[in-house]
């Protein structure tokens, strides 16, 4: 279909590792990539931010780059 872009995702990380929630910053112009990405960062499994060492739940910016090769 010949669709390729970038999507800049916002994750929201809990302390545990785990995304609780995600929100597209930028999209990549095409609904099917942004959902894929999305999708695809739900499954994932972070290392958690930290703050005095203690583990805290952060918002972090995921990029997802979808290129043709």
């Amino acid at each position: 279909m010949g669709e390729q872009g970038k999507v800049l995702l916002r994750v929201f990380i809990g302390a545990d590792g785990v995304p609780q929630r995600v929100e597209i910053n930028k999209s990549s112009g095409y609904d099917r990539l942004d959902r894929q990405a999305m999708d695809a960062v739900m499954r994932w499994r972070f290392v958690p931010g930290k703050r005095n060492g203690v583990p805290e739940a952060m918002w972090n910016l995921v990029p997802i780059n979808f290129v043709l090769e």
